[in-house]
């Protein structure tokens, strides 16, 4: 455990009291190793929005169980409030309870607190320590900045004399997904552009924006394989852009193309296809070229190979999984774009590595999936039906408008066919990506609900099983935030350009400060899908060749929206187990999963079907049970193959979450 860890909970003796209330404006507790802790101890943390809604859980769920000596759910409860004034909560609670303070103040008593607020969650554990280690005296801001980047990022502005210096440490950062908060980097940009060699480079904005920086490398790329003699085609990109900075990257040093060799290889960067190589060129850059189609199959097949050593486990982050399917969703994207015989030659080491995948996520998902609800998301939204509030957070609909558009079912390895169009399409269109844990079960009617609502399943019961009260659900929560009704779109079946006349007329409209957008057309692909994600790609590609996408996100952000692009789940190529004959039994049939209303009903039914599994989802009504096929299964008949979604697969439940802009 983590001396970060050890700190918090000693805060928390589990004999002392049933009600705790933790007064936590910097989401201190919200770690993801700190909730393990405290739920294998008894507790269960419960997020206090207000009165009413805090007290109908606690009261039903906890106290009247307590009182009429039942276990209940858990020995104890913590109310965590996101402030300090606990005046607001109600007087019976404060009476009853045992009260802690947290915060960063406190915990980071030697560093700026004005730095330290904008270090990302995950990195305040190892802050910690080196703060316990390191820090014998009070630093100011400019200091706690040194700190945190020597420390934290492994990166000193101070030693950066070399553009080599520059670029090995940014590709570093990137490759790992580890993002320099924007203070640091424009303290980065301040320290070493005071030397020549960097007054042209953009420092600040290549240390923030990850895709800017990829894009910018990419280029640079091209042109030095130009240099060298070699043109040809780029896999996956369009023209050279004109919208990104065109700086020269020295990728002869060895430092440089160690990293960008691997970033190759895990489909961040993409290779030039190219004719003719010559004989004498260097080994390395062999890595960044494709010859011929043996050359796709042998950079997939590198790709397997590299990647398989970095799977996470089950001591794994939930960050370490979303890098991880980013990363993943670029090879299986590499893959589906192969031709047919060379995809055959390749699926067996696919679908292995596929497995060894699944079978160390569902390990993840009993440890670690019931605290992902409950995290901070000042840095980003980690779960669906978070990213409402993360994009009230973020933007004031009183002066910038807002629209949020779900991809129905669309998988990573798809948002990657998607982003590829756009680019060649649009140079200046520019992504910020990032991933977002579905609800399980991974269908549309839990988790795009969630996702429109802002709450938790648990918190919609009564329509868990329909999505007709999305528009409503959607609408309320930004009425909550102060939205006139007339100012809050949603929309869905949107699927091609015939659709968007209307579309854009409606969007147009100047009372309009916040839109929810519902794209079906992968949705549908998916559905009709006979020759598996394969010829989804297909269907994908040909779609985005009629510019629908294109036009959509340029006309939003054209009149002034701030643009997302997510999905409510993605989807998998399952093989069927059989059908489970029961009738009406099941309230939710899927292809991947069944849902029941009875324990009785799904014990016996878990039992009597090996190749099913049982995971109670923390978060669902207590009611609304679900049973998995295991693996790659799907509840179709035996040996059928296809393409659906409401498992657990990291194809299913790790979703694109991107913000789209224009290049500055």
């Amino acid at each position: 455990m983590s001396l970060w860890a050890k700190r918090i909970l000693e805060e928390f003796p589990s004999d002392l009291a049933r009600l705790w209330i933790a007064a936590d404006p910097d989401d201190v507790l919200l770690d993801e190793q700190v909730l393990v802790e405290l739920r294998d101890r008894g507790f269960e943390v419960l997020p206090f929005k207000d009165s009413v809604a805090f007290r109908a859980e606690y009261e039903e769920r906890y106290r009247i169980p307590w009182e009429q000596g039942e276990p209940g759910p858990a020995r104890a409860v913590i109310l965590h409030l996101r402030g300090t004034d606990l005046s607001e909560l109600p007087w019976d609670y404060l009476r009853s309870s045992r009260q802690v303070h947290l915060g960063l103040h406190e915990l980071f008593s030697k560093l700026s607190y004005s730095v330290v607020r904008q270090v990302g969650g995950e990195l305040l554990p190892a802050l910690f320590e080196s703060q316990a280690k390191h820090v014998t005296q009070d630093l100011g801001e400019a200091a706690t900045k040194d700190f945190v980047l020597t420390h934290i990022f492994r990166f000193s502005p101070h030693l950066i004399t070399r553009e080599e210096d520059l670029w090995r440490e940014m590709l570093r950062l990137h490759f790992r997904d580890m993002a320099v908060p924007r203070v640091l980097a424009e303290y980065v940009a301040q320290v070493i552009t005071e030397n020549k060699p960097f007054d042209n480079i953009p420092v600040a904005d290549l240390l923030v924006h990850k895709d800017l920086a990829l894009r910018t490398v990419q280029d640079a790329w091209y042109r030095y394989l130009h240099r060298l003699g070699l043109s040809g085609g780029r896999t996956g990109e369009g023209a050279p852009k004109t919208y990104v900075p065109e700086l020269s990257i020295p990728f002869d040093h060895h430092d440089i193309r160690v990293i960008v060799d691997s970033m190759f290889l895990d489909g961040t960067l993409h290779p030039l296809e190219v004719q003719d190589v010559p004989s004498d060129l260097p080994e390395w850059i062999k890595a960044g070229i494709i010859r011929d189609p043996r050359a796709k199959a042998k950079l997939v097949l590198d790709g397997i190979e590299s990647l398989s050593k970095e799977i996470p486990d089950t001591d794994s982050g939930y960050r370490d999984w979303m890098h991880f399917a980013k990363r993943f969703g670029e090879i299986l994207s590499r893959f589906h774009g192969l031709d047919v015989p060379r995809a055959e030659c390749i699926r067996a080491e696919m679908q292995n590595f596929v497995r060894q995948i699944d079978e160390k996520l569902e390990h993840w998902v009993f440890r670690h999936y019931a605290d992902l609800s409950s995290l901070p998301i000042v840095k980003g939204p980690v779960m669906l039906h978070h990213i409402p509030r993360y994009l009230a957070m973020n933007h004031s609909p009183s002066n910038e408008k807002v629209a949020l558009v779900v991809f129905d079912g669309l998988a990573f390895d798809q948002w990657v066919h998607i982003r590829e169009s756009l680019v060649k399409a649009c140079d200046k269109l520019i992504f910020n990506e990032f991933a977002c844990f579905a609800w399980l079960p991974t269908l549309t009617s839990v988790s795009r609900q969630a996702l429109f609502s802002g709450l938790r399943p648990r918190e919609f019961p009564d329509s868990i099983e329909s999505t007709s009260r999305e528009p409503a659900y959607w609408s309320r929560f930004w009425q909550d935030q102060g939205v006139r009704p007339n100012g809050v779109m949603f929309r869905k079946s949107i699927k091609r350009n015939d659709d968007l006349p209307e579309l854009e007329d409606a969007l147009s409209n100047p009372a309009i400060r916040v839109a929810g957008l519902v794209v079906d057309t992968v949705d549908e692909i998916i559905h009709g899908a006979v020759l598996g994600k394969q010829g989804v790609a297909t269907q994908i590609a040909n779609w985005c060749e009629t510019g629908f996408i294109t036009k959509l996100l340029i006309f939003l952000l054209d009149h002034g929206y701030q643009v997302y692009l997510t999905a409510d789940h993605g989807n998998a190529e399952a093989s069927g187990i059989g059908r489970i004959n029961q009738g009406v039994t099941s309230d939710l049939r899927g292809e991947r999963v069944r849902t029941y209303r009875s324990e009785t009903t799904i014990a016996e039914t878990a039992a009597a079907y090996p190749e099913t599994l049982r995971v109670d989802v923390p978060g669902l009504p207590a009611d609304f049970m679900p049973l998995f096929a295991r693996g790659r299964g799907a509840f179709v008949p035996k040996g059928n193959q296809v393409v659906v979604h409401g498992g657990m697969s990291l194809e299913e439940l790790v979703v694109p979450f991107v913000r789209v802009s224009y290049v500055n």
